[in-house]
């Protein structure tokens, strides 16, 4: 038992700060829909396919990369450009904000902060490995608190911003969210290790799985993504459409990403995708994948509070709150510990040094 305090307090005194950045990161973008204050942010989704293409054709010749059309959570269609520029666009086609950077816009860097630590794909992995770390932390700290049951306490804060009334406080309110906490971490780090996790649940049973993008030859001239967007949605009449992606490097296609009645995914993983002719090279369904698919697709709106409504998301404000909370006062009181410790033979010696005199 001692071996497994020594593990879990040393760990968290390195990772807690970054636990601590994933938890509140993520518990503002939880809240995005309502604080993003732009003009018809708010309005209410209406799916006009002819309108849609009109905005999608001008802002892919403007050098749009992606496009993602607005939904019930935000009524504006985001366009995002290289660089990390883009704009929102409303649904009647009028440019409500552009930015050049995305420094301008608090949650796309908060977005950033929080997948990827600002540093990338190495970002997303540290990241990863943090949640893994996470689940551990939450399994090592039920088995310490069996131990010490008989003592605990309602308490949301500590009693004092001391080492041990911290410890104590850590242990009862861990506790309290710990099932809230092991979903946020299974479901994170599913997202970034997803082979691992295929494999895992490959007992489950597996359909069809997408493959890679096909390789198409380089355009000569822009194609009519109007025309995409309404073959898509001639293919699948019950199905929103939720995203344009046009190439970035030559051989790419351009794909259209839609969600079906049955997807939980927000953005929907039913993938069209199309040619630089706009012709249709190759459908990629979930609704033909295993079990194990569907398990995976779970991943995102629970971690992101996109199903659930209202009380989904207040439960899973109070995982990450309760993540920053335990994870940032974890690492202070155990580096406030160490530096005590590291005083304690001056005073010591100063201590000899005045009886002596």
């Amino acid at each position: 038992m001692k071996l497994l305090s020594f593990i879990h307090r040393w760990t968290g005194g390195f990772l807690g700060l970054i636990l601590a950045v994933l938890g509140l990161t993520g518990t503002i973008l939880l809240w995005e829909g309502e604080w993003i204050s732009l003009p018809h942010a708010g309005d209410p989704l209406v799916e006009n396919v002819q309108a849609m293409g009109q905005v999608a054709e001008r802002e892919a010749a403007a050098g749009a990369l992606r496009i993602t059309f607005a939904s019930e959570e935000i009524g504006l269609h985001h366009v995002a450009k290289d660089g990390g520029g883009g704009a929102y666009v409303a649904q009647d086609g009028t440019t409500v904000a552009s930015w050049a950077t995305q420094w301008e816009r608090p949650e796309h860097w908060l977005f950033d902060l929080h997948h990827h630590l600002f540093a990338g794909h190495n970002g997303e992995l540290v990241a990863g490995w943090a949640g893994l770390f996470g689940l551990l932390f939450v399994i090592t700290g039920v088995i310490l608190w069996w131990r010490s049951r008989r003592s605990f306490k309602w308490q949301l804060w500590p009693k004092r911003f001391q080492p041990g009334p911290i410890v104590s406080h850590h242990r009862d309110i861990g506790i309290l969210v710990a099932p809230l906490l092991l979903l946020s971490f299974v479901t994170g780090t599913g997202m970034i290790f997803d082979d691992a996790y295929k494999a895992l649940l490959a007992p489950l049973g597996q359909g069809v799985e997408p493959g890679k993008p096909p390789e198409i030859a380089p355009a000569t001239k822009q194609p009519s993504v109007a025309a995409m967007l309404a073959k898509a949605k001639q293919r699948y009449p019950d199905a929103y459409l939720r995203r344009l992606t046009l190439p970035s490097k030559p051989g790419q296609p351009w794909s259209v990403r839609m969600r079906q009645p049955s997807e939980w995914t927000p953005n929907g993983r039913t993938t069209l995708y199309f040619d630089g002719a706009g012709k249709l090279l190759r459908v990629d369904d979930p609704t033909t994948a295993g079990k194990a698919s569907s398990v995976m697709e779970t991943f995102y709106p629970l971690h992101s509070a996109k199903v659930g409504g209202l009380a989904w998301k207040l439960l899973m404000t109070l995982s990450g709150l309760g993540l920053t909370l335990l994870g940032a006062l974890a690492t202070w009181s155990f580096w406030v510990r160490k530096a005590k410790k590291r005083k304690r033979p001056g005073i010591a010696t100063a201590g000899l040094d005045v009886a002596a005199a």
